[in-house]
């Protein structure tokens, strides 16, 4: 099997004790992970478990004063706008859609599986943005009001899609952690400005990049 690389994502903290929710597959295989809190500035992962079911892991590294206001309840309707707030190709961006559907994600590669998703339709994105939206991958999906709906797990640029993990599989893994999120005063997002509330998350250090380091193995000697 080939070893995972360095990468790049996204991850967002959901309370003061220092617990942060990202993608499976943003830490799955990394041997120390970093959050960038700064221009070169990245605090240590002190420690990270991973689901075993679905794409979704949980950091535990110093506290953010922010923390988001996570709504995982089934009441979002189709047609809700979501907005998807992180590091597209590891740097500040963001994308605006619409809930289309539920749907069953396939996982292939390091970890094979099928998981329960929300399916947005993208409606727009920051103006210099092009191509692919990897480093979204871990961040969040705010709602009008800036509560965070969903963790975003996958993308498929050629249909304008972006996937999310469900609210229930949410609430499965941070009961199995025994994890309680607690966030207050979320910043409200809007269809012709949600670039500038991005921008506020992010300065907040409510979300943050995510870096991995995987040490080279070995050579035989």
């Amino acid at each position: 099997m080939e070893a995972p690389r360095d990468g790049i994502g996204t991850a967002f903290s959901i309370n003061t004790d220092g617990y942060w929710l990202t993608a499976r597959h943003v830490v799955d295989g990394c041997d120390d992970v970093w959050l960038l809190v700064a221009p070169n500035r990245y605090l240590p992962v002190r420690d990270f478990s991973v689901s075993d079911t679905n794409d979704l892991a949980l950091l535990y590294a110093p506290p953010s004063l922010a923390p988001v206001a996570l709504d995982i309840s089934n009441d979002l309707r189709v047609g809700s706008y979501g907005y998807h707030v992180g590091y597209p190709q590891g740097r500040p961006g963001e994308a605006a859609s619409r809930l289309i559907s539920r749907s069953r994600l396939i996982s292939r590669g390091r970890r094979t599986g099928e998981e329960s998703v929300l399916a947005w339709a993208e409606t727009g994105r920051t103006s210099d943005l092009e191509g692919t939206l990897g480093g979204l991958s871990g961040g969040p999906v705010y709602d009008a009001e800036g509560k965070v709906r969903g963790v975003i797990i996958a993308e498929s640029p050629r249909r304008g899609r972006l996937y999310s993990a469900s609210p229930e599989t949410i609430r499965t893994f941070l009961a199995e952690q025994d994890v309680i999120p607690l966030g207050e005063r979320p910043v409200p997002f809007e269809p012709g400005t949600y670039g500038g509330s991005a921008d506020r998350v992010r300065q907040s250090l409510q979300v943050v990049k995510v870096a991995c380091k995987v040490d080279e193995p070995e050579a035989d000697s």
